[in-house]
């Protein structure tokens, strides 16, 4: 079978499960290849199909996300390993990286960062590839999670410049010019596609009945991790923003809303009240 045959065979058994089944077999297709997808395109299709790629398909059928298969997902302006025991990084998380630039555009930019529930790394690397005169802090308190973002900091040439911490929402103590949190933000009722609820952690995913456990837990400890003049970008689901951003308001915080590029609301863009001049 050629290429061009495997990938219509392989896009036709993957239409039922995928929102995107010619991109998932064209990537499942390079991996096994060990190309890029461009090159995959750019060299033709009528070579020989390689042998495994079938049995990435069936993967794929079992609901396993493409990340977890091919081991790796881009973000940002990096790439990232990743895999089982953390979050797959999404496209809308770097709503986030925005908002903390629009905040420094101009400026200096950050120079200690704190990414709280660090997971794979994915916000904490990106910051720190944005701004290469910054260090930071990952915080996770999976094990599991912990050893992606370590990995991924090797990888990036980032180990010296980024530390991983076992920790939860309370931070290190220290104050951050900015802090990046993406917490679990889902209620335990929802229900998720299967390629989510039976391969990513649960304990990344969801938080409380409505949702909002972790926000109630992280509004009261911010205020004395946030530098003066800094801000925290903070991940919400897109029916969140009032009350998420409520418990943040009722904590003295000026809250900002900003929306991801399908319009919907996406990250907090939290700030001490311009008002007050002392935060000690």
């Amino acid at each position: 079978m050629t290429r061009g045959q495997a990938l219509a065979a392989a896009t036709e058994r993957l239409a039922g499960l995928s929102a995107t089944p010619r991109l998932d077999a064209e990537l499942l297709m390079a991996h096994a290849l060990g190309v890029t997808r461009e090159a995959l395109l750019l060299g033709g299709l009528a070579a020989p199909a390689p042998e495994d790629f079938g049995a990435l398909v069936e993967r794929r059928l079992a609901h396993e996300p493409i990340a977890y298969i091919t081991g790796t997902r881009g973000f940002w302006t990096i790439e990232l390993a990743v895999g089982p025991g953390a979050l797959v990084p999404r496209p809308d998380s770097e709503t986030l990286i925005e908002a903390a630039a629009a905040h420094f555009a101009g400026g200096p930019g950050p120079t200690r960062i704190l990414d709280l529930g660090t997971g794979s790394g994915a916000l904490l690397l990106a910051a720190l590839d944005e701004w290469p005169g910054a260090s930071g802090i990952g915080i996770d308190a999976s094990p599991a999670a912990r050893s992606w973002a370590a990995r991924n900091a090797e990888a990036l040439g980032m180990a010296a410049r980024a530390e991983i911490c076992d920790g939860g929402w309370t931070g290190t103590g220290e104050r951050f010019d900015l802090i990046l949190c993406n917490p679990p933000y889902i209620g335990t009722g929802e229900t998720l596609p299967r390629d989510v609820a039976a391969w990513e952690p649960a304990s990344a995913l969801f938080a409380g009945a409505d949702g909002l456990d972790d926000y109630r837990a992280i509004a009261p400890v911010l205020a004395p991790q946030l530098a003066p003049g800094g801000v925290a970008c903070i991940e919400i689901g897109c029916t969140q923003a009032m009350t998420a951003g409520a418990l943040f308001e009722a904590e003295g915080f000026d809250v900002v809303v900003r929306r991801d590029l399908g319009g919907r609301d996406r990250c907090l863009v939290v700030t001490h009240k311009r008002k007050s001049a002392d935060f000690t």
